[in-house]
């Protein structure tokens, strides 16, 4: 359930985090207060079903989150508050609306108000990234910051901004598209429709296809065993765990990665100035071997000073950062909240 619970005042108030992925749902209660969540549900998201399906599981797991976590000793259901939901591409805030996101397919569907009427709670919608970069900022490796860039590297590439302690949304709300810079002026094409951006290059799923591309040239690798000959099925997890074993080429792939992550880094460091940057995200399994190559390229792109005043991180709510940001971004909007 949650190794906090014992701690927790089951009675609550509670908000429901809802984190909508590419690859993966997760939903979970989060104390108003902040803090670990609990009843944490997780399973694949099967975007070839199409939104309205994705809503009714997420009703689904959200119900049996309450259930799981307020059975427990009399907690009542009206001290669950509200629900905030975190979902990938271009989001429209005020009115609740996906206006398109590539890598589940959605394009104008009103998220926020299909499950605001399924759960009969009160919702607010905000882009994935900005939730994982809130909550490192509120609950994980950002904490006491001013500035602080989150990046988050999973099927896609997203990126969040908070300055002054604040989320920077842009004049259309699709401020920190970070994954959606252009790296390579005639690089390859992203799922965006753009061509050269750094989620077309350095993105989980983009990490593997390079992989791919690179075995149907003649490299070798361990990878191919690993799949039995089957290179479609080769993933960025596969390809780190190859890393882990020794294999060159998977060691080839990973240090290009950082490359590109650290030529990304190094635009927004020279932009914002932050205090920190926080990189979240599966790719982060690769540890200090792809952090220690990030700095580096960062440091040979970055002003000095700029670099000198920015940490570069590790994000510290792994599997739980999408679901905490978008309640804590929900609980910073009530009433009463600064």
């Amino acid at each position: 359930l949650c190794s906090a619970l014992e701690t927790i005042d089951l009675s609550g108030p509670w908000v429901v985090g809802v984190d909508i992925g590419g690859t993966n749902l997760v939903v979970g209660l989060v104390p108003v207060e902040g803090g670990e969540p609990c009843g944490l549900r997780s399973q694949s998201t099967q975007s070839e079903r199409g939104p309205d399906a994705t809503v009714k599981e997420i009703g689904r797991m959200v119900a049996d989150a309450i259930e799981d976590v307020l059975s427990k000793e009399g907690g009542a259901s009206d001290q669950v508050l509200g629900v905030g939901i975190g979902c990938p591409g271009s989001i429209d805030r005020p009115s609740g609306m996906v206006r398109t996101t590539p890598n589940l397919g959605w394009v104008d569907y009103p998220v926020s108000t299909q499950i605001a009427n399924l759960l009969q709670l009160p919702t607010v919608l905000d882009n994935d990234a900005n939730c994982a970069t809130y909550a490192e900022w509120w609950r994980g490796a950002g904490q006491g910051v001013e500035h602080l860039v989150g990046i988050t590297v999973g099927t896609g590439i997203g990126g969040g901004v908070m300055l002054g302690g604040r989320i920077l949304r842009g004049a259309s709300g699709s401020a920190g598209e970070v994954g959606h810079t252009t790296i390579d002026l005639n690089g390859r094409r992203c799922s965006c429709g753009n061509y050269g951006c750094l989620e077309a290059y350095a993105s989980g799923s983009s990490i593997a296809l390079r992989a791919v591309e690179g075995l149907r040239a003649g490299s070798q690798s361990v990878l191919t065993e690993l799949v039995d000959g089957n290179i479609n099925q080769i993933s960025a997890a596969l390809i780190h765990e190859a890393l882990q074993v020794g294999d060159e080429y998977a060691r080839e792939i990973m240090l290009e990665t950082a490359k590109f992550l650290g030529i990304g880094i190094a635009n927004l460091i020279n932009t914002l100035n932050p205090d920190v940057v926080v990189v979240v995200g599966g790719v982060v399994g690769a540890g200090d071997y792809l952090f220690g190559t990030i700095r580096e390229e960062a440091q040979q792109r970055s002003f000095k000073s700029a670099f000198e005043a920015c940490k570069i991180v590790p994000g510290q709510l792994p599997e739980t950062a999408g679901v905490i940001g978008a309640a804590g971004i929900f609980i910073s909007e009530m009433p009463g909240q600064s």
